[in-house]
């Protein structure tokens, strides 16, 4: 732990789908003063996600599923487009996102690079998301994909000059979505 943090009351508030707890703590400012917080802290895990990439076609793999949280923050299809992603539960990350490929888009993924891992909302979610980027092949369709048996969907191709073009436009609005978009094009993978 910080040394300049005391927890003084730790209260967990819900168990259902994933941990929230109520957490009250002192911390001792540059200054010497001390202030108390409270704070709810939501636990959901960590997780990975990949941007898939062809090189040769200047295309990447995207999703397009329901989002509860997107739906009731008025996005009002609720669908959102978005990279491929998953938590660990008990997996390596890069055992995760191989499983989650699959499941999500069909493809069976060879050679994934580990690009960083970030915590995406520090300010109430302790997630921590291994960021990945592998090429995808036609040869490496398994199935359809589609995710598992309570997820329903699409796949995506796009061409990656419309993923940009729909980043700017407001189409695409998931972060780790957005900032693997925008390193792929730092990197000039699709040059």
């Amino acid at each position: 732990m910080h040394d300049k943090i005391e927890i003084i009351k730790n209260q967990l508030l819900s168990d259902n789908w994933f941990v929230l707890r109520n957490y009250t703590y002192d911390l001792i400012k540059k200054d010497g003063s001390t202030i108390r917080h409270k704070r709810e802290v939501y636990d959901r895990g960590n997780g990975a996600t990949i941007l898939l990439y062809n090189r040769a076609k200047k295309t990447v793999l995207l999703i397009n599923q329901f989002r509860l949280a997107t739906y009731v923050n008025g996005n009002t299809s609720g669908m959102l487009l978005e990279t491929c992603a998953g938590l660990l539960d008990h997996d390596t990350p890069e055992d995760c996102i191989r499983k989650e490929a699959i499941e999500e888009t069909g493809f069976a993924v060879g050679e994934v690079e580990k690009l960083f891992q970030l915590y995406m909302s520090p300010g109430g979610v302790t997630e921590i998301l291994h960021f990945f980027a592998a090429e995808y092949h036609e040869d490496q369709r398994k199935n359809a994909g589609g995710g598992v048996e309570d997820e329903d969907i699409d796949v995506i191709e796009l061409p990656f000059t419309d993923a940009l073009a729909m980043v700017k436009s407001g189409e695409i609005t998931d972060g780790k979505t957005v900032i693997l978009l925008q390193y792929a094009q730092t990197q000039g993978w699709m040059a």
